[in-house]
This record gives structure tokens, C-alpha cells and sequence, in this order.
């Protein structure tokens, strides 16, 4: 089988184990049905995901002239306490920002190998948490808008990691910890204005990943340094394809690249 197609975020489903997919032209790719499968991947050409047009990637998917104008890349988006639409003022696209500041957010705490502190819109639940290749993660504050979950994750990272270790998560390197007991230490440095939303009573929520074998030792690939990476696919984690030879590909993070993908 050979697809062919511009590279984004794989999108998941959660069912005993998360279920990935992948559009290439418009067709959707199921690729669990791919582990334990030989995988080719060859470089073709730039898409630049906000223009369209052939340009070389700079960052996220985007060209250059696009990763500086449009609203998806905007500061904000990283630094959520640089939000500003709930003051009515504009920083890029007052109309995009209202409808992605404005909505209820969620604070988290996951565990990606250690404890981090994290930020997502209520409605990429779970989403989040799979691309970052969590096992377990718990909500312990739902705030209204944006501005406000950067205000407490801001206060929280001076005592918890607000990062992902790439490598140990991938090679599925886990520090025994409790989440719940986590939770409840850091609501002593919660700011007074988001104290009122902190969660009690959420439960962990628990993710299985769709691996058949982790790497010893990760080494990534990607499109800047070879036009075409292959091997025998043995799991999916986050956003990475982990092969047999414990390489490891960023599907994410090689977005805009048009490639072609052969089974077998």
C-alpha cells in the first residue's frame, strides 16, 4: 500500500487503546493496523499548512511569512498568560482569539514519565494528553478563558515541570508517582484568583498506547536530515512512530512536509 499526502497531527480516538489516524489526500489512514509492518517514508516537497503554496517549513507546519502572521502561531498559543481576549484587545485576529481564549480551560497535572503541569481547552480532552504521551493525567482546575490557566500554570511551574522528557517518555521510563497527593500540594501556590477553581473530586484518567515494543535508547529522525527513513513500525506513542532500530519519527513535528508512505 503507498499513501501519499501532506504531513499534520495524527488525530486519536481513545478506546482500550488509543487509535490513530492519518489524512494523506484526504483519506483517512487507520495506523494501528500498520504496527508490526515494514514503513517507508519519503520526502517529496513543502506545503506550507496556513498558504498552501511550496514554501520550505519553518516552524509548526508553516512558511515563514505565515508562522509570523497567522493567529494559530501567535505567542499566546505557548504562553497562555499572554492572552488578552478578555480584555477585548487584539493580537493578532481579535475574532480567532475570542473563540479560542474564551471557553473553559483545563488545568492538569500528567505523567509522561514524571509529574508536569499542563494548559488545554476543555474540549481537547483528552486529545492533549495523548500527544503528549501520558499514561495517566487528572484535571485539577477548570477555569473560564485562557488568560486564567496561564495565571496558575505560571505560579505552579516553580514547583512542578511544566516540560515532557521526550526520551523517557518514548522509552516508557516511569517514576512511581501519585497524581492525587501531587494535586493536593500544589494547591497551596495557587494564586488567589484561580484557587476557586481548583477540582477535587476528578478521577485519573488512564491511557494505554498502542506498543508493541519500546526503544533502549531513542534516536529521532526527521526531514532535515534524510529525504527517506524506513523500518519495522513497533508502536505509536504521543506524536512519534517508534521503529524496530529504536528511531523514533515526530509526525507532528515534520508537519508541511508532503511525503509518501509505503506499506510493506
Amino acid at each position: 500500500m503507498v499513501f501519499e499526502g501532506v504531513l499534520q497531527k495524527m488525530e486519536t480516538e481513545i478506546t482500550d487503546e488509543v487509535q490513530y489516524f492519518l489524512t494523506m489526500n484526504d483519506q483517512e489512514v487507520h495506523l494501528n493496523s500498520f504496527i508490526n509492518q515494514h514503513v517507508t517514508l519519503r520526502f517529496l516537497d513543502y506545503q506550507c499548512l496556513g498558504c498552501e503554496k511550496n514554501r520550505r517549513i519553518y516552524r509548526q507546519g508553516y512558511c515563514y511569512p505565515c508562522f509570523f502572521k497567522r493567529p494559530e502561531t501567535a505567542d499566546w498559543i505557548i504562553r497562555p498568560e499572554l492572552s488578552t481576549a478578555h480584555l477585548d484587545i487584539e493580537y493578532r485576529d481579535l475574532e480567532y482569539e475570542k473563540k479560542i481564549q474564551l471557553q473553559p480551560h483545563v488545568v492538569y497535572l500528567a505523567h509522561t514519565g514524571d509529574a508536569k503541569v499542563g494548559i488545554t481547552r476543555k474540549t481537547q480532552i483528552p486529545t492533549r494528553w495523548i500527544d503528549q504521551g501520558a499514561h495517566q493525567a487528572l484535571p485539577i482546575l477548570e477555569v473560564p478563558n485562557r488568560y486564567l490557566s496561564g495565571v496558575a500554570e505560571i505560579a505552579l511551574k516553580d514547583h512542578i515541570s511544566d516540560r515532557t522528557n521526550w526520551r523517557n517518555m518514548l522509552c516508557n521510563h516511569r517514576k512511581e508517582l501519585d497524581l492525587k497527593e501531587i494535586r493536593d500540594q500544589l494547591k497551596n501556590f495557587l494564586p488567589d484568583e484561580v484557587a476557586p477553581y481548583f477540582l477535587h473530586d476528578e478521577k485519573i484518567f488512564q491511557i494505554k498506547f498502542p506498543v508493541l515494543q519500546y526503544p533502549e535508547k531513542v534516536k529521532s529522525l526527521n526531514f532535515k536530515k534524510e529525504n527517506e527513513m524506513a523500518g519495522v513500525l513497533t508502536g505509536i506513542k504521543g506524536q512519534y512512530f517508534i521503529f524496530e532500530d529504536d528511531t523514533v519519527f515526530n509526525v507532528r513535528g515534520n508537519s508541511g512536509h508532503v511525503v509518501e508512505m509505503k506499506i510493506g
